[in-house]
């Protein structure tokens, strides 16, 4: 594959179609009408998202970080979880979800729409728009050009994720309509992130402003504020907190007050209260970490971009446990790393950022110091922005101290390699509650972001597309086609579709088709990313060799029919 990849252009209509049309990703319950925020992988799906799922489990937990040795210059040790969705409910009490598990909600009381309040972005109109030169002067003399001191209260507002997202929404002319818009043209977003463009809005055209309303002007003015469904304004509620655990009840005959319980919001907490567990069972010692792969569910209010943001999705975390004074070596590394890891799967370029956060970004459980990144990816729904694929966080000891009051039980570690020294030499031991640097990555997102990958155009192939996976997380690995189904050729090509699925098979589908012509079946491969085509032709009969198609660059290759096992495994890097 090659080494740079560019930022992405691709149309995400196109990709959930192919989605669809391939058997990647369906909408759930599609036959009632679809339910928001849950979606079922269909049988390529299906394979990519255990692929992904086995890679990650493969390089984490089985080899260590793939035998990179730590900061300590020691091998990584990682042992596995499988813990339960539906915990004590104190466990969530204990971990802040119960309470503070909240995003601002606003309703529109005349569409009865409800959205997060952080994702209404505001359209500031400000000075008319005369001509390029006129706003380059205004911005080389450090002018702001729709600030908040003249427009409190913004004149347009659009629900995005983004003020990116925002700017295509608004491109749409039934959006304009709605809002009472004559004209919109996106202009410019400079070097100090401001989202422009010029908009007629029955005043003229005039610059405009994308960005997130601030808080306080939805606590004081919200009647004032636009509706971004109906562009009128005094129907917006202020902000109210909304809970995104999903309830449940236990027992047959139980009531809600009494015998409530959540699904896992995520699979981190699980390992925390299960750590005491795992180090009087196991012969692990600090350093090292505990994986977990997982469903988790949140009540999303306004579920949105595909399988970017669902209610049901999963997680592979690992909480990697250390002594306090090693937290930001073992941080630096883990971040390290898991960027690499992503980039060996073929997101790299400039779709893929590793972003650490700012002060104010910092979560609850993390101290000010302590370091939080994210690797992010530019999806065609966020372009020119990006999208969380994976969290890096050093949660400090946060957790397991909430566990350990909330419990009564004691979740400290004695270190028997620290301390003072003891008159024969030896240390004394040190007991301490771990630090714990977390590396949280989300599966669904990770499908996700490598099918935007892989999603390649060509104009030049029948399928008018190809899916560009690399070869270790592709669904179908290869495909045996005879030529024809006659002259003794699918008598040569089942045995060696036998052959390469006993050998290959739990890594993905071996793909066997004899129906239609070549160039269909060949197209109907482009589309499910298959990267090797193995045919058995004329030529076969008299030189037992096989024609090799190479998905990426189509060339053609024949090799003896009885290397194509080995030449599959080299491929594969197995």
């Amino acid at each position: 594959m090659p080494d740079e990849a560019q930022p992405t252009t691709k149309s995400m209509d196109d990709i959930m179609a192919l989605c669809k049309r391939r058997g990647f990703i369906y909408q759930a319950s599609e036959i009632y009408g679809g339910v928001n925020g849950f979606w079922d992988y269909g049988p390529l799906g299906a394979q990519l998202k255990k692929n992904l799922r086995d890679a990650w489990w493969t390089d984490v937990v089985m080899k260590g970080c793939n035998g990179k040795p730590g900061p300590d210059g020691n091998p990584v040790s990682i042992v596995p979880l499988d813990s339960s969705i539906i915990q004590n409910p104190k466990v969530w009490e204990a971990s802040g979800h119960v309470g503070g598990f909240n995003d601002p909600m606003v309703d529109d009381k005349e569409t009865k729409q409800r959205f997060r309040a952080d994702h209404l972005i505001g359209v500031y109109v400000s000075i008319p728009f005369e001509s390029v030169e006129q706003f380059q002067v205004l911005q080389e003399a450090g002018q702001n050009i729709a600030s908040p001191e003249v427009n409190v209260v913004p004149d347009k507002t659009i629900v995005a994720n983004s003020s990116h997202e925002a700017v295509e929404l608004l491109t749409d002319r039934k959006l304009q309509k709605l809002l009472g818009i004559r004209s919109f043209q996106p202009f410019a977003n400079d070097t100090n992130g401001m989202v422009l463009g010029r908009i007629d809005a029955g005043s003229g055209e005039r610059i405009c402003e994308f960005r997130s309303i601030p808080a306080q002007t939805l606590e004081l003015h919200a009647s004032s504020v636009p509706s971004p469904f109906t562009g009128k304004a005094g129907s917006l509620t202020t902000p109210r907190a909304f809970n995104l655990m999903f309830k449940t009840v236990l027992g047959a005959t139980g009531n809600a007050e009494d015998n409530t319980a959540y699904l896992r919001p995520e699979t981190a907490q699980g390992i925390f209260i299960n750590f005491k567990n795992v180090v009087d069972t196991t012969r692990v010692s600090v350093p090292f970490g505990i994986a977990q792969t997982g469903k988790a569910f949140r009540n999303e209010v306004t579920p949105r971009n595909f399988t970017f943001r669902s209610r049901e999705f999963e997680q592979m975390e690992i909480e990697f446990f250390c002594h306090p004074d090693d937290s930001k070596g073992w941080y630096t590394f883990w971040r390290d790393w898991r960027m690499q890891w992503w980039q060996d799967l073929g997101l790299k370029g400039d779709n893929l950022i590793l972003r650490e956060h700012d002060s104010d970004e910092l979560a609850h459980y993390a101290k000010e110091g302590a370091g939080t990144a994210d690797i992010e990816y530019m999806f065609p729904f966020t372009a020119p922005g990006y999208g969380e694929l994976e969290g890096i966080a050093d949660r400090t000891n946060f957790d397991l101290k909430q566990h350990a009051e909330h419990s009564k039980t004691k979740l400290d570690y004695f270190d028997n390699t620290r301390g003072e020294l003891a008159k024969n030499g030896q240390p004394k031991g040190e007991r301490y509650l771990p630090h714990v640097i977390e590396p949280s990555a989300g599966l669904d997102r990770g499908v996700l972001a490598l099918i935007c990958e892989a999603f390649t155009p060509d104009e030049n192939r029948p399928s008018g597309v190809y899916m560009k996976f690399h070869p270790r997380i592709a669904p179908i690995k290869a495909a045996v086609f005879p030529l024809v189904k006659k002259d003794g050729m699918p008598e040569i090509a089942e045995p060696l579709y036998n052959e390469l699925r006993n050998r290959f098979g739990h890594l993905g589908t071996i793909e066997y088709d004899v129906k239609q012509s070549i160039g269909k079946r060949y197209a109907r491969m482009d589309e499910a990313g298959c990267p090797f085509c193995f045919t058995i032709d004329s030529d076969t009969l008299t030189d037992n060799t096989v024609t090799v198609r190479h998905r990426d660059t189509l060339d053609q290759e024949r090799i003896a029919i009885d290397r194509v096992a080995d030449f599959l495994a080299n491929k594969l890097g197995v």
